[in-house]
Order: structure tokens, then C-alpha cells, then sequence
């Protein structure tokens, strides 16, 4: 059965024909029958062409924080840019995002960009001229955007395609990525401390940074095993290494200092994005006083002609603000937390096994055992095929998670308790016609 209804599949022909496959991000698309057209959302909803109307748990693939179309910060966006957008100069509210922004995760100082995969490039850059060193850890599983430096081993890849875990291979996850690049990539398994010391003691002259998202965005929200994060830090501190967490997910939604106020560990560096401008492209670059100031005019380049433009700052003051002053971590957490428990008991009942993954701003599911998996490796283990059919029938049902596992589910401050009701009832319905 496709997703698609009339209208939708109009769209979509129409798309198909002008942009390859009829998506502008390959991640959007789910084939020629499933991958819909939008005209629209508010609050914790989207509408098709055809005027279905889905519960959404993808939210952009995590931007929507407050809500679509958030009424404060669309109204903040429109009183901006009647006043121009791009100056090449700085602006006040630019100061005030820069203000909020360290004020709120606790960092020194901040420049803004415009996607996270801008962040994560500019933070990498940083890193080297600030160590005078050219590689980088990264770990299995792990997305940093679409930067050639970071394409390897991300949760696009196989199990085969990662070698044994003793020796793993840094596999590129796209064509299109020069060979030499990989000489500056090292690997890792999540949560193993033994490669992670290891490499480390053996290589750190040669490490620049280590990256990582301190919850696997991409892969399931596996959690840091207790110590994890802290043996990170200890050790690229004993070592001159900057720690960079990728917080383009986590930031501003495991809490407003992020995960660096989650599991109280500071990086030198941090990465921010979606959540930071509620589905505005905008994005930051923030961490401590010494390395921040490596960026000198005409010693160490960082640009871009909308880092900071009126729409995406206007729209992140908005979003910081409300963040600030207004319970949407709290809400938040405590919608995801039935979610989460509800999907559980439902999950039980139906005697499947599994384990719900991540935390209630950001949780996914496992689906074919009952212990919790640690890496990517372990994540790759389970039943993606059962997930999937429980996802597209819950996709049919109105309610809209990705229909792939490794994608978390996102929740934003407009989800109401009747949404979550929604939900759970036609999870448990969506479960029992896939087991069928």
C-alpha cells in the first residue's frame, strides 16, 4: 500500500521530473510510492497534498523544539527582515544569540554558521590549527554532516563494511570522497574503552580532535556507558587533544545546556544546529576562551557570507528565549517519558523483544532483543525489517516516526497528552497487524 494519495503522487511526479529522485536530501526519500509531499504543519502536526494529517515525530529530523510555525518565533522572524537581512557587518541580535547562547550551555564564546555540517567542519579546522596536528577520532555510527572528513563509518554503513573490532576499517559511506582523505580518519567502536585508551596512548601526536555525539543522533540514541565520556575527556586532556561534542541533535534538547549540562562533562569545542532555531537553518560553533580565539583574522580562516543573517538569528533568539523562560524541557520530557513507557508495556504484551534506546526528548527503539545495545555494531544486530513494518503501519495510522530505527523519535513542546494517546493506541494496533 502507498503512502502516497492522489494529490501526493501529482506532487511528487512533478518533483521527480525537475530534482533528482524529487528530493532535495537523499534522506528524504522512501521510494516512488512512500516519499510524500508537504503543504504544510503547526504545532505537533503535518498535512500532505491530500490533507492527511500526521502526528510527527521526525520534526525535521529534529529542529522543531517548540512546534511548526511557532507564533513567537515566526512573529520575531518577520519583525526582522523588513529591516534587511545581510549587513557583512555584526548586529544586535547577533550579540544577543551570542549572549544567550553561552549563558545558557555554559561556553565561552560562540560563532554562528548556517548548518551544523558547517559547524562540525569549522570545528575540526579549529582544532588543527589550535594542536598543529591533522587527524581526528570519530566513532562508529556516528553523523557529522556532509563533510568528506566525516562520511566514514557513519550509521549509513554495514557491519561488513566496518572490520573486526580489534582492527576497524574507516569505510566511506559515499562515492565522490578522494582517496587520501581516509589517512586522516581513525574509527572507533562506541563505548570501547580499551580501543579508545589504546589508540589514543599509542597515536595522540598525531590527533587533532576527537568528535563525538555524546548520544548517537543516527544510531538509535545509544547512550555513553557510564565513565564513557568521562574517559574521553581525561584522556584528550592528558594528551593536548580537543574534545569537540557534536551537539547538532542533543543541543538544546536533552536539556538547555545540552548534553554538556546532561552528563555534566565540558568539551573544549561544541557543535550546534537544528533544535537552536526551531527548524530556522542556523548554527554555532562554541567552546572554551583559548581555543574559540584560535579563529584570528588572517592566521586561521572561518567565514560565510550568512553566518549570522537576519532570519537565522532572529529565529534562534526567539527559540532561545522561549527555551529560557518556559517549560519545554520539562513538557517534553514528561510526554516522551509515557511514550516511552507506554511503547514498552505494548511492546511486551506482544511478547516482541526489545529495548527503548535514547532519552524522552530523543529516544528510539530496538527491536530483536532485550539487551540494550552499546555501539553500532550491537545496533545492527537487531530485526530493522520488523521495525519498519511496525513504523509504516503506524505511518498509515497518522502518526509519523521515521521508518528507519536508526532514526530517533523527536518530540516538541506543542505534543499534547491526547497526541500521546493518539499514539500508543495506534502503536498497539500498528504492532498487532505487523505481527499478523
Amino acid at each position: 500500500m502507498s503512502l502516497q494519495g492522489p494529490k501526493t503522487r501529482e506532487y511528487f511526479q512533478r518533483a521527480s521530473k525537475v530534482i533528482p529522485y524529487g528530493v532535495n536530501s537523499n534522506f528524504r526519500y522512501w521510494g516512488d510510492e512512500d516519499t510524500l509531499v508537504v503543504k504544510g504543519g503547526k504545532g505537533a502536526y503535518v498535512w500532505d497534498m491530500d490533507g492527511k494529517r500526521y502526528i510527527d515525530y521526525r520534526l525535521g529530523f529534529g529542529p522543531i523544539i517548540l512546534g511548526h510555525g511557532y507564533e513567537a518565533v515566526v512573529e520575531r522572524v518577520k519583525e526582522t527582515i523588513g529591516d534587511g537581512t545581510v549587513f557583512a557587518w555584526t548586529t544586535p541580535l547577533e550579540i544577543e544569540v551570542a549572549e544567550r547562547l553561552t549563558r545558557m550551555t555554559g561556553n565561552d564564546k560562540v560563532r554562528l554558521t548556517n548548518t551544523g555540517s558547517e559547524a562540525t567542519m569549522h570545528a575540526l579546522r579549529i582544532a588543527r590549527a589550535y594542536t598543529n596536528r591533522e587527524k581526528f577520532i570519530k566513532f562508529e555510527g556516528c553523523y557529522h554532516g556532509q563533510v568528506d572528513y566525516f562520511m566514514y563509518s557513519t550509521a549509513s554503513s554495514e557491519k561488513r563494511m566496518l572490520g573486526s573490532r580489534r582492527s576497524p576499517i574507516s569505510a566511506p559511506t559515499t562515492s565522490g570522497i578522494p582517496l587520501g582523505i581516509s589517512q586522516y580518519v581513525i574509527n572507533l567502536p562506541f563505548n570501547d574503552f580499551e580501543r579508545l585508551e589504546e589508540t589514543i596512548e599509542t597515536k595522540w601526536h598525531d590527533i587533532a580532535a576527537v568528535i563525538v555525539e555524546p548520544v548517537l543522533g543516527n544510531a538509535a540514541g545509544i547512550f555513553p556507558l557510564p565513565g564513557y565520556l568521562e574517559k574521553i575527556r581525561e584522556l584528550t586532556e592528558k594528551y593536548g587533544i580537543v574534545l569537540i561534542f557534536d551537539e547538532v541533535k542533543t543541543g538544546f534538547r536533552l536539556a538547555n545546556g545540552g548534553a554538556q549540562e546532561y552528563f555534566g562533562i565540558r568539551a573544549d569545542l561544541a557543535t550546534y544546529a537544528k533544535a537552536m532555531g526551531n527548524g530556522f537553518p542556523v548554527a554555532a560553533i562554541a567552546g572554551k576562551e583559548e581555543v574559540m580565539m584560535t579563529i584570528q583574522p588572517g592566521a586561521m580562516a572561518h567565514g560565510g557570507t550568512y553566518s549570522g543573517n537576519g532570519v537565522a538569528v532572529a529565529a534562534a533568539a526567539a527559540t532561545l528565549q522561549t527555551l529560557e523562560e518556559e517549560p519545554v524541557i520539562a513538557t517534553i520530557g514528561k510526554r516522551g517519558q509515557r511514550l516511552m513507557d507506554g511503547i514498552d508495556e505494548i511492546l511486551n504484551d506482544a511478547g516482541i523483544p526489545h529495548a527503548v534506546t535514547g532519552a524522552p526528548a530523543m529516544f528510539s527503539l530496538f527491536i530483536g532483543s532485550d539487551e540494550m545495545p552499546t555501539d553500532f555494531r550491537g545496533y545492527l544486530e537487531g530485526d530493522g525489517d520488523l521495525y519498519e513494518k511496525i513504523a509504516m503501519e503506524l505511518i498509515a495510522r497518522g502518526v509519523q516516526p521515521d521508518a528507519d530505527g536508526r532514526e530517533p523519535w523527536f518530540l516538541c513542546y506543542a505534543l499534547s497528552e491526547e497526541d500521546v494517546d493518539f499514539t500508543l493506541n495506534a502503536f498497539e494496533e500498528a504492532v498487532k497487524t505487523a505481527k499478523s
